[in-house]
């Protein structure tokens, strides 16, 4: 018998193993450290000359850079080293001046024909590209108080359209609501709303002097549906202002009850980061009040922009930001920045509503921020780390209302583009449900990503360089057979890595030092059964067909239990295990194919055609 595969088996092969050469090929040419030049606001020109200036400064300060572009309104300048780029930011900003921004980049150096075909480099993950690993903390009481802040807003209105008389509903220091009654039959009534519609609240009454009090505790299954909700929105909102600040395959991921940890590969400016991650800003849309208003039905804030400036406005809110579905940041007429909002269809109902019967009357936007701080002191000896909060409300605006508002509307009065900027993403992106604080913040330099890469491929080389010695040692022939197939899985295991813009990290590059042994773990199972076929007194081309098609059944076995252990490692693990799990799973498949299809191809070209006496294993 004789060992062929048909025409098209062969040609399909090739074709396999050439696009896995072309989508691998960008791995070869790494991103480089860059600074981008943009204009701080959309008519800023950048020319060569600018380009001249920054040069200028580099040069001056003595750091090295290359290959200075401009393209799209933007111009781009190379470094050879993460070290440079950082040292050059600082030094391009002050030569260009606040009309210009200096950002760091990573500029892709991908050859113009491979990228037409949709092929590009694998993404590195944060212990290879360097950049932030940030752990937040939710504040869970301030989750609750602002709930129940909520929930005392609804009840006042529907004691108001029951028309039960109270005296005041407030929310206590021990996380409950208080409502005040002069009367107890109205107590009484207010209980039985409460109990027909707020089924999460427990009751308790109680008398002090001459008043009357309903306590409401909410149940602790209510509670832990709020703080899970809190997580989960923060959650959203971070991955959403993480998109926004444009990082490649970042990490934002719940851990335990209240935590949440964010890594940006690549991120190198933590000031920014930190800023835009961990800001709680909001809006408030809030009628001035009326001059004979009192205490009871109005605050008063302090303007942003002139804290000795103060204004009334009423208690009741129109619309919050949460009811923003869209934010850009643009210029007025008067060439001063400016916000355009644009609301949902309640938050614009709502706002179209208040300002129809609200006509000359002034309006004003209040911004909310959390502002804090980190103390340290010794109780007993030990060092004791409290957080320090304050919500601090501004007015941004306050304008008269010329006429009814619909769903969109601009928002101006605000200081600078990058304030304006800032709040459009921050909007955008959605407001926090909770203030968190960062607990925990680590930085991956560059060059520390460069040494681990630089780990990673020694221990691939020196794997993959044993592993090709003893097979053709030990198998001859066969093992050259092996080797090449070896290295057609490392090329298709990058291929399918760059397709899937998949994340490699340091564990995913351990994925590939495992799957380098196992790819020729089936091949030894073949090889050895051919050789007990030869020793059966089997024929050199009856041994070879013999030993691929009895050793497929072992190898297909001993693959997909491993395979099914690495789905399970990519469903329930985080970060560092999944990359190593998504190496794993994609070298178990390319190395089947390489390790069965591949080298039986390259054994059938070698001995299929001809009568062979004795083979070379």
């Amino acid at each position: 018998m004789l060992n062929r595969y048909p025409l098209w088996k062969n040609i399909l092969i090739l074709v396999a193993i050439s696009l896995g050469v072309i989508y691998a090929l960008p791995n070869l040419y790494p991103d480089d450290y860059a600074l981008q030049i943009s204009g701080s606001r959309s008519t800023t020109i950048i020319d060569e000359q600018l380009v001249k200036r920054a040069e200028r400064a580099l040069d001056k300060a003595g750091i090295a850079y290359r290959d200075a572009e401009v393209a799209d309104k933007n111009a781009m300048l190379r470094f050879d080293s993460g070290d440079d780029q950082l040292a050059a930011k600082p030094v391009i900003q002050a030569a260009l001046g606040d009309d210009y921004i200096a950002a760091l980049n990573l500029a892709p150096t991908t050859p113009d024909w491979l990228t037409s075909m949709g092929a590009g480099p694998m993404k590195l993950g944060l212990d290879l590209r360097g950049g932030v690993h940030f752990l937040l903390e939710v504040d869970m009481a301030k989750a609750l108080t602002q709930r129940l802040d909520v929930y005392a807003s609804e009840i006042k209105t529907k004691l108001r359209e029951e028309k039960i008389r109270y005296r005041g509903v407030s929310v206590e220091d021990d996380l409950s609501l208080l409502l005040k009654f002069s009367k107890e039959e109205e107590r009484e009534k207010a209980s039985s709303l409460v109990r027909g519609e707020y089924l999460e609240f427990e009751r308790r009454d109680r008398e002090e002097g001459n008043y009357f009090y309903l306590q409401l505790l909410l149940s602790e299954a209510k509670i832990k549906e709020i703080e899970d909700y809190a997580v989960k929105q923060n959650l959203t909102t971070l991955r959403n202002r993480v998109n926004e600040l444009g990082v490649a395959e970042p990490l934002v991921q719940r851990q335990g009850r209240n935590r949440i940890v964010v890594e940006l590969p690549g991120v190198q400016d933590t000031v920014a980061a930190k800023r835009i991650l961990g800001a709680t800003a909001n809006l408030e849309f809030r009628l001035e009040a009326k001059p004979d208003a009192g205490r009871a039905t109005s605050d008063e804030f302090s303007f942003r922009s002139n804290p000795n400036r103060t204004a009334l406005l009423e208690k009741d809110i129109i619309v919050t930001g949460n009811s923003v579905s869209n934010a850009s940041a643009n210029f007025d007429e008067n060439g001063t920045p400016q916000v355009n909002i644009t609301l949902d269809s309640t938050g614009g109902s709502m706002m179209g509503r208040v300002t129809r019967n609200s006509i000359k009357r002034r309006m004003a936007v209040l911004f909310i921020e959390q502002k804090g701080k980190t103390i340290k002191r010794m109780v007993d000896g030990e060092e004791v780390i409290e957080r320090k909060n304050k919500e601090v409300r501004s007015i941004i605006s306050l304008a008269t209302i010329q006429s009814a508002f619909g769903a969109s509307f601009r928002i101006t009065g605000l200081d600078s583009v990058a304030e304006s900027s800032e709040l459009a993403l921050l909007l955008r992106a959605g407001s926090l449900a909770a203030p968190m604080y960062f607990v925990e913040e680590r930085t991956v330099g560059p060059s520390l990503g460069q040494q681990n890469i630089d780990a990673g491929l020694l221990s691939v080389q020196l794997g993959f360089g044993l592993v090709l010695l003893f097979m053709l040692v030990y198998y001859r022939v066969f093992g050259l057979v092996a080797n090449i197939a070896l290295t057609v899985n490392l090329v298709l295991l990058l291929a399918f890595m760059s397709v899937l813009s998949a994340t490699l990290t340091l564990p995913g590059i351990a994925g590939i030092v495992l799957t380098v042994g196992m790819a020729v773990d089936a091949n030894v199972l073949i090889f050895a059964r051919i050789r007990e076929e030869l020793a059966n007194g089997l024929p050199a081309q009856s041994a070879i067909h013999a030993g691929y098609s009895r050793a497929f059944v072992t190898i297909f076995d001993a693959n997909i239990t491993t395979l099914l252990v690495a789905l399970i490692l990519f469903a329930v693990g985080t970060g560092p295990v999944k990359g190593f799990a998504v190496t794993l799973s994609i070298g178990i498949l390319t190395s089947m194919f390489t390790a069965i299809v591949v080298t039986r191809a390259i054994v059938n070209l070698i001995y299929g055609s001809r009568n062979v006496k004795k083979l070379s294993i």
